[in-house]
């Protein structure tokens, strides 16, 4: 997003590039955001996810000062700071793998990595064996229980909220790390501040197995884009009801809902029809969880992975202004709206789920929370859909929330393509 170069050369001197990201800020106070979470600030070898170290900013971004700065000024306005935690695995150039590497056996930091032994070379001419994260030999797998990488770590997550005052962390890979290091993690920053917010990036598996306060939803990311290419919205309502439905498995944990992220392929690319962009942000905002946005991907940004590389998923954006060349500039206010009526119904955000009523391409389900009641219905497809409104649920007055319409007492809905209804219903 910053524009920094690709590789470091570990002399010159910071560059704040940083401050690019206050251009942001008006963007995203508009739209209604409350949080924003950043990729990897600290020193690294190249793309961020090859730490060198835990304490000092990259040079390419900014320094101390300036990565505070930025901090103290989202703060001011309103925004919370997650920071991109790159705990499991470390840089070839990060110290105390160089001193293995100079030192062999010597070393008094070679019990800080996991499976390296000295018995034959590996593929970059060390005399030694190692493991590398999914078998990337230059991101170096840490041994997250020793207790001396233990408290380096706790060290510097002790930096990132006393010296920074971040609000949260997002722990890359943190479904290949230590379980018990990860409880042990939480519990010291919960002691440095309360309300520490923690969410791990989990692919696959049981989302409540790694007990943080979030886990990336990739069961629902995988279900939502699916829904609309292969016309696939029952599949989208079992994963609904197996994650939040009467007996759902995280009815109890608020996941963390996205279309796209730095990882994957922007879903304005993704989707086989842009017209199915509208739906999916509906189902984004409207869903149980903690929904998110890609930098760019408001107004339909475009990107699609490389065999080799992520760069085309992460362009430099200095100011949002770029965004007025997107393919889909109307989607920023639809998204705007979206989160404006997230905001203000504790149904969507608190809310249990429902499902009503759903086939190949329609969707439409309930939202509660206390005395509020919501029906959300999505309709995927290119043909005007009728919903008719089971017994139980006429007799009242609706406040469609999404199209500024009341309803008095419908007996059915009219859905128009790819668009839809969040309908509030008003107690007498």
């Amino acid at each position: 997003m910053c524009g920094a170069p690709w590789r470091n050369d570990f002399r010159s001197e910071p560059v704040d590039r940083l401050q690019l990201i206050q251009n942001w800020i008006p963007h995203l106070k508009s739209l209604g955001v409350t949080a924003v979470y950043i990729g990897p600030l600290w020193e690294s070898s190249s793309h961020g996810y090859d730490t060198v170290s835990y304490f000092d900013p990259d040079r390419r971004l900014g320094s101390h000062v300036s990565l505070q700065h930025l901090i103290w000024v989202l703060h001011e306005n309103g925004l919370k700071v997650v920071l991109d935690a790159v705990l499991n695995h470390v840089s070839r150039d990060f110290f105390a793998f160089r001193s293995v590497r100079q030192h062999l056996q010597r070393s008094p930091y070679y019990s800080w990595f996991e499976n390296l032994s000295f018995k034959s070379r590996n593929k970059r001419g060390d005399p030694f064996q190692y493991e590398g994260w999914k078998g990337h030999d230059d991101l170096v797998k840490l041994n997250l229980q020793h207790p001396d990488v233990q408290q380096h770590l706790f060290e510097a997550l002790r930096q990132w909220i006393k010296y920074y005052g971040i609000d949260g962390l997002r722990l890359d890979a943190a479904d290949c790390m230590d379980k018990a290091f990860l409880k042990s993690l939480k519990a010291f920053g919960r002691k440095l501040r309360p309300d520490f917010w923690m969410m791990g990036e989990v692919v696959m598996g049981d989302y409540r197995d790694w007990q943080l306060d979030s886990i990336t939803n990739y069961e629902l990311y995988d279900s939502l884009h699916k829904a609309h290419n292969t016309r696939d919205y029952r599949r989208l309502a079992q994963t609904l009801e197996r994650q939040y439905g009467k007996s759902g498995v995280y009815r109890n944990l608020p996941l963390y809902n996205f279309l796209d992220n730095h990882d994957v392929n922007r879903i304005a690319s993704l989707l086989r029809r842009h017209a199915h962009l509208y739906p999916a942000h509906i189902l984004l905002f409207s869903l149980p969880g903690i929904p998110s946005l890609y930098y760019g991907s408001e107004a339909g940004l475009e990107g699609k992975r490389l065999k080799f590389s992520d760069r085309p998923l992460r362009p430099f954006l200095p100011h949002p202004d770029a965004l007025k060349t997107a393919r889909h500039p109307d989607l920023l206010k639809s998204v705007q709206k979206l989160i404006q009526i997230r905001r203000s119904e504790a149904a969507l955000r608190q809310g249990d789920y429902q499902t009503l009523f759903c086939d190949e391409d329609c969707l439409v389900f309930v939202r509660r929370w206390q005395h509020e009641c919501l029906i959300v219905a999505v309709n995927g497809s290119r043909e005007v859909r009728r919903f008719e409104l089971p017994a139980a649920w006429r007799g009242h007055s609706w406040q469609d929330r999404l199209n500024a319409e009341s309803l008095h007492n419908p007996q059915e809905l009219v859905l128009y393509p790819h668009w839809g209804r969040i309908l509030k219903r008003q107690n007498t």
